[in-house]
């Protein structure tokens, strides 16, 4: 996992180059710095102070924002204080969607996004965010890191002006639920709630339930109320959410393998001094595992709690979801041709 990161996070890095004694083109000007009886120089000059902003959907007592302190932390620190990062969660400055696009046209410095929302504009990435695309987060890296599908897909995100500097593990979606769920059977007819994606809604569709798309906010009051029977998200979500006060039974499908690209766009990035460019893709770095290590840590951890409030938890067998869900694969090589199914299994262990 790290060595993945950090190969990500050196690529980045491997798309400038570094100039020497702080990036000052020219040297010193004739006679300007000489004195008698020696040749000294002055020291380079101090970098040009830039403020980034990063938006993103989760809120201020996520892990995610956790992460984007470490990333504010080490940018600073490994910028010499030339770089200072604000944060704005809870959507503060849009939707993902929105905040997506300006990134791209340089109107907002950072985001976080999934490599599957980024099908909206690249729609052959769709399937990054399919159900059971992935054995988990490990594989996910190597099919984008390992395999020349994978590394061209950086190549044209950045030509549409997001700049990967590193990704990271954002959990895995299980689905909670007001009746125990045993095997797919048990999903028939229930109403569940999942937001308005097509991947989401897809994994309802073939695993037999009603799919519900409603606002995130609305979501704890609608379980509560029996007005949706679930709803399907990382632990970590369902525990910032409380959902375990309001549903009985956690049913770990693992469907959705979660991930959460670090983007600065390319605008922004072309701007900033080569040490400022390399301070930032290392802070990110560094961000980025210790944002995987949380999830995975908070997920052996949270089975246990969600337990200990009355939860009950249930392995249902994947199999049978994976292959209800094998017409979307189909569907998609139809549209998009064999290439990223191919890299795929190139990638699995």
């Amino acid at each position: 996992m790290k060595k993945m990161i950090t190969a990500l996070a050196l690529a980045a890095i491997g798309t400038f180059a570094l100039t020497g004694c702080g990036g000052s083109p020219g040297g010193n000007p004739a006679g300007g710095n000489s004195t008698t009886g020696g040749n000294t120089s002055s020291p380079p000059p101090a970098e040009k102070s830039v403020t980034l902003k990063i938006g993103f959907q989760a809120n201020s007592s996520s892990n995610e924002y956790k992460a984007a302190e470490l990333l504010a932390e080490k940018a600073k620190e490994y910028s010499n204080g030339s770089i200072t990062i604000e944060i704005y969660p809870g959507g503060q400055l849009g939707d993902d969607r929105a905040m997506i696009d300006q990134v791209a046209a340089g109107a907002l410095d950072m985001v976080y996004a999934e490599t599957g929302r980024l099908g909206l504009w690249e729609p052959e990435l769709e399937i990054f965010g399919y159900p059971f695309a992935f054995d988990d987060f490990d594989h996910m890296m190597r099919t984008l890191t390992e395999t020349e599908y994978g590394k061209s897909i950086y190549e044209k995100l950045e030509a549409r002006g997001w700049k990967i500097l590193a990704n990271a593990y954002n959990g895995t979606r299980q689905t909670t639920s007001n009746k125990e769920i045993q095997s797919i059977d048990d999903m028939k007819g229930m109403k569940l709630r999942v937001p308005n994606a097509d991947a989401n809604l897809a994994f309802a569709k073939y695993s037999g339930a009603a799919a519900t798309p409603m606002p995130f906010a609305e979501v704890y009051l609608a379980l509560k109320t029996n007005a949706v029977d679930g709803q399907e998200n990382p632990l970590s979500t369902i525990d910032a959410q409380k959902f375990y006060e309001v549903q009985g039974f956690c049913a770990l499908t693992g469907h959705i393998i979660n991930d959460n690209n670090y983007i600065i766009s390319k605008i922004v990035f072309d701007k900033l001094s080569a040490a400022q460019q390399e301070a930032i893709t290392k802070a990110a770095a560094e961000a980025a595992e210790f944002h995987t290590k949380t999830f995975m840590d908070d997920e052996a951890a949270l089975i246990e709690k969600f337990e200990q409030n009355g939860m009950t938890i249930t392995t249902p067998d994947k199999a049978q979801f994976r292959e209800a869900c094998a017409p979307m694969y189909d569907e998609y090589v139809s549209k998009y041709g064999d290439a990223a199914v191919k890299a795929i299994e190139e990638a699995r262990g």
